[in-house]
């Protein structure tokens, strides 16, 4: 009886080897992809390449991205930026941030914008840094101006019986407020402070353009451009998409090319593997859904 006994035995050890040799062999294959991916990428990183930085959908006020094009103007490996712009504008504070960062960018290496479809408002706001913008003879650009929005719900609270007591350190705190009409001397702060945000945008069109700060101020009085109009204003330099770019380049900086883009991109490893980001995710679901609007500079589709 022990002879098959030790043979059951021993067909177990071998089976339990090869379960152990397989597992062996998967995580060695995990740790080598891991170690290629890493230093893969940093290698590739290290090669020379220009960076296209897309910038697509509402612009909001995002540290890491500033943070990612200020190590780009550090890389030596970095030859220059295309800014790729598909979106209809954002806040103000975004689109300032985005200025300034691609503004010191362009003080170090070259900078060409390329709008697509809608570069409107604060998107046109980031382009103005550029050496050099290209547009389609399609795209909706302009729309220089500033939007600050509230709503009035008192007199639905009214007509349900409910009252909204606000108490404020000042008549003019909380203004606006959804719960009661706007008097005539918040409307005067509010029309103030829109003047002076929209004052700081004509500055940067007439500084970016190399305009006179008149002839920008009949041009921005909100309303949109096509690409084809916006030539002819002189709100953009030529009628193209990246390859007109990167021709542009190659010829002003000789920059190949055929050299290789990447793609900037300033999200960790998680938020990668995730596609989105629980933090912005939340942020867009509470300050773009639920709260009053700050003051904006976009381009509104008529609904």
């Amino acid at each position: 009886m022990s002879a098959p006994l030790e043979h059951d035995l021993l067909v177990d050890r071998r089976r339990l080897k090869r379960r152990l040799l397989g597992w062996r062999v998967a995580a060695v294959m995990l740790a080598a992809a891991a170690l290629f991916a890493l230093f893969g990428t940093k290698l590739e990183t290290t090669r020379a390449h220009l960076l296209r930085f897309s910038v697509e959908g509402a612009i909001g006020d995002d540290h890491r991205i500033t943070e990612a094009i200020a190590r780009a103007a550090r890389d030596p490996a970095v030859r220059g930026m295309i800014l790729s712009i598909d979106s209809p504008g954002g806040t103000v504070a975004g689109g300032e941030g985005l200025h300034a960062a691609l503004t010191r960018f362009r003080a170090r290496k070259p900078l060409v914008a390329v709008m697509r479809g809608t570069a409107a408002s604060a998107a046109y706001m980031i382009a103005l840094p550029a050496e050099r913008i290209f547009a389609r003879e399609s795209t909706v650009t302009g729309s220089i101006g500033v939007i600050l929005q509230s709503f009035d719900v008192s007199e639905l609270l009214t007509m349900l019986g409910v009252q909204a007591e606000m108490l404020t350190s000042g008549p003019l705190k909380g203004v606006p407020s959804p719960f009661r009409p706007l008097a005539p001397e918040g409307q005067a702060v509010l029309e103030a402070v829109l003047r002076d945000l929209h004052g700081q945008f004509v500055g940067m069109v007439a500084a970016g353009r190399k305009l006179p700060r008149e002839q920008v101020e009949a041009l921005a009085d909100g309303r949109i451009y096509t690409g084809r109009q916006a030539l002819d204003l002189k709100l953009v330099d030529a009628i193209g998409g990246e390859p007109e770019a990167r021709a542009w380049l190659a010829g002003t900086h000789d920059i190949p090319a055929d050299l290789r883009v990447r793609d900037l991109d300033p999200r960790d490893a998680v938020e990668r593997a995730l596609g989105f980001s629980v933090h912005a995710l939340t942020k867009s679901l509470i300050s773009e859904w639920l709260a009053i609007d700050g003051p904006q500079a976009v381009w509104q589709l008529p609904r």
